[in-house]
Formats: C-alpha cells, structure tokens, sequence
C-alpha cells in the first residue's frame, strides 16, 4: 500500500459485479424533521464487542458530556464517556447481574469536560491516543480481525474508512456530515499518526464528484461502484489490503472521524448526530437530531405512538439490533428502522408465484416484472430454519470477497478453528454476511453462526 504524509492519493476504480440491492420502501427525506434531547440517555457496554465493563459510577452521581462513566476491565484506559451532562439516574443489569447500561437524565443547560483545544500537528502519536482514550472515542476504533475495541498498545497495518452506505435505506453522509469537512479533516490528520499505511477512505464512484468527502487529504482515496455490500468496510478492505493471520487493521466510520475532529477544534466531547428515520411503518421519513442512547421511546411521533407489531431496529434492516419500544439507539447507529412483524402465515405460498407486492431475490414471484418498484417488507421468514442447501452459490452471488462463505459457515457452526481460519475468518465481521442470511432458502441465522465462529476465536486464541 502506498501513502504520502501530505495530499492524497487516488486508487484505480474497483467494480463489484456481486451483490443486491433491496428495494424496499421508507427512505428519510432530506430534511431535519426535530431536534431532540432525550429525558435519559443510556451508555450501552453491549454495544462494544469484547469490552469487559467496570461501573465508574453511582445513581446520584453528577457527570458532564465526556465524564468516564465504564471502563474495560481488560485495558482500563478506554473509557465510555456520557454523551450529554446530567444525572446518573439508573443502573440496568440483565442475567448474573450482567451490565446493560447506565442511564443518565439529562440537563436542560449542556455542560461538558473541557479537553482543551489541541493541534494535531503539534502532538505525537502517543498524546493523540491519550486524548481520544480521556474523551472516551477511543471505542470509536474498531479492530479487525474479530471487530473488538483496537487495543491502544497496537499499531495497526493501516486504518479504513467507509465514506457511503449500500446498506437499505441508509443515512446519506453528505446530508448528515457534508458540513463537517473541517472536522473530519482533523480526524483523518489524528488518526494518520498511529499508523504507518495511512489512513484508507473508499468513496462511491457514483457520486464522486458530489460528495465533499473526495477533497480530504493526507489519505488515500479508493473509489468503489457495485451494489449492496459495496459499502461495507470490510469488502472494502479486502479489495484493498486482505487481512491475513498476525495482521491487524483498525476502522472508523466517518461519525468517529467528526467526534475526534471536533474534540481537537473544539476542546469537547461533542456526539450529537443526525439520525434517519426509515421503513414502511414510518409515517415521518425524515431525520432527526440526537444522541447515541435515545430511547426509542422518544421516535413515538414519527410511527403513530403504537409500537404493537413494530420492530424498531437500530441500524439498518439487515444488519441492524432490534431495540425494541424500550430500547436505545446504539453508539454507532445513524438510522432507525420501522418494519411490520410478519407473524402471519401465507397458505401454498411457494406455489402462488403471481404476487406482485412481494420482493424476491431469485425471481421466483413475477414482481420482477415491475423493475424499480420499492416493497413494504415486513420480518416475516416466509419459512423455518432447515437443512443447509448444499451449494455455495446462493452466497457467491451477493458476498463480493474471496472467501469460501458456506464452508466458513459450517466451519463456524461446527467450531473447527483450522477450517474457520482456512476459509476467511479473519476477514469478516457477521454484518458481511447479512446479505447472505436475506438470500439463505435455508432460513437459517447466517449472522450469529459468524458471530459464535468469531466468539470461539477470540476465546481459544487469547
């Protein structure tokens, strides 16, 4: 990989002839529809692969946005910082008093931690990480292989960024961080300093010359054009620069690039965010402003305020945690998603091919005949879990990467870690093989087995 401390360069065009793009109906409106500060604000651990949480504080206690409220057991430098200043006002504990979340009721006047404004230029690599561990972004920095925190004591081979989203209706960031060129500028100078190959941005070779994201510099510049996965950081990497075993590469998304800019500019911890509203049970398409750990509760206007039969899915619809009416919108999500439950059953379904409201990947139903038509999906399986089908093929039509998917997923289900690691652990996280679970004829949950497969690893190799 090549890399210049100063300007940028660009990659050759890569062209992804895998993948799909779902056509289905709630893409958000360009427009902020309200700006809210939520009542209480959750710090999840949960949503930190890895992170073994340590409460820092108590109910009652008083903290500023940035104050230290979880730390890792494992490396108790990184930190989960309150996103907004107020009261600790509640501890919520799951199964063998397992830590959830700490909750915390905002104040009407925002205060925060002053971290000082600091020139990047000015600092060393050391005092770079120092500052994003203190302001609790460091979790912004995820680690590949197995999607952990990054440990602070590593130097990564290079850092990856992902600058668009293939993923159905996804935030558009132009819209949500176009104006944050200055900030993601200081970010991407931070971040430089920590490793030696720089760091990577893939943009949307569709819409390069209308995102402001191509004039970034002291990066190197890759553009992508291809269907859904296209925009998934780790496809990205593996047309880059594959992870092979002993590698280690960090990402972060360009939400993480904005917070570490402002933090440097601006001398605060400033996580407010723009956050898409999609889905066919959305009666507001549109964005609203907020923070990471809004209660879903607060998104009640812009679905009816009746939740019954609603999934309400942080995130996107394939990859996405299902939060539930009494949820929180997690640490990295930039869009909320409102689909139907699909509880009901369909009589001789499979023998009923002339349904042109519903959506199939393999033509099956003569809606393809209506190309360009977007689908009210609902999560309805239209099946159960069964037997795997024995052909790779469903898979190698949607996952772009040089892999072999079926066998890694019986390698994952059968915990055999010489097979996983023959056939492409290291390169993929489980929302890779979201795509791969939607086209499954098997029904089975593609996205756990990886996750279980990545889990086993992480146990047997430490």
């Amino acid at each position: 990989m090549k890399y210049v401390k100063t300007g940028k360069i660009m990659s050759k065009n890569i062209v992804l002839k895998k993948g799909l793009n779902i056509p289905v109906k709630g893409e958000a409106d360009l427009s902020v529809s309200k700006t809210i500060l939520p009542d209480v604000v959750a710090v999840q651990p949960g949503d930190f692969n890895g992170l073994l949480p340590r409460l820092m504080v108590k109910e009652g206690d008083r903290v500023l946005a940035g104050s230290p409220v979880i730390s890792d057991k494992k490396n108790p430098q990184i930190l989960l910082t309150s996103p907004v200043s107020g009261t600790v006002c509640g501890i919520l504990r799951g199964d063998k008093r397992k830590l959830l979340a700490v909750l915390v009721k905002t104040d009407e006047d925002q205060q925060a931690v002053d971290f000082g404004v600091k020139s990047v230029e000015a600092l060393s690599a050391d005092e770079i990480k120092s500052a994003l561990l203190g302001a609790g972004l460091w979790p912004f920095l995820i680690q590949r292989p197995y999607g952990t925190l990054a440990d602070p004591a590593a130097k990564p081979k290079a850092i990856f960024v992902s600058a668009f989203s293939t993923a159905p209706l996804a935030a558009s960031p132009e819209f949500t961080l176009g104006g944050e060129l200055p900030a993601i500028q200081a970010g991407v100078n931070a971040l430089a300093k920590l490793t030696d190959c720089g760091v990577h941005v893939s943009l949307n070779a569709d819409n390069y010359s209308g995102t402001p994201f191509h004039k970034l510099e002291n990066a190197v510049l890759h553009t992508f054009k291809g269907k859904h996965p296209a925009g998934n950081v780790g496809v990205q990497i593996s047309h880059i620069s594959p992870i092979r075993k002993g590698e280690t590469v960090w990402t972060v998304s360009l939400l993480g690039l904005a917070a570490i800019g402002r933090l440097f500019t601006k001398g605060q911890l400033n996580l407010r965010r723009m956050v898409a509203v999609t889905g066919p049970m959305a009666i507001a398409h549109s964005y609203v402003e907020s923070y990471h750990g809004m209660p879903m509760k607060a998104l009640a206007p812009c679905h009816g305020g009746n939740a019954d039969g609603l999934r309400i899915v942080s995130g996107d619809i394939l990859s996405g945690r299902n939060a539930g009416e009494n949820g929180y919108l997690g640490f990295f999500a930039d869009q909320v998603t409102l689909v139907r439950e699909g509880t009901d059953t369909e009589l001789l379904g499979w023998a009923r091919p002339f349904r042109f409201n519903q959506y199939s990947s393999t033509m099956s139903y003569f809606s393809w005949l209506l190309p360009g038509r977007k689908y009210n999906m609902d999560t309805n399986l239209h099946g159960g879990p069964r037997a795997f089908v024995m052909s790779d093929e469903w898979y190698a039509k949607v996952l772009p990467m040089d892999i072999y998917p079926l066998y890694l997923i019986k390698a994952c289900i059968a915990g055999d870690i010489d097979k996983m690691e023959k056939f492409g652990i290291y390169e993929v996280l489980p929302e890779d093989f979201a795509l791969c679970e939607f086209v499954d004829p098997s029904k089975n949950y593609i996205q756990e087995i990886i996750a279980s497969g990545i889990n086993l690893m992480l146990k047997e190799m430490a």
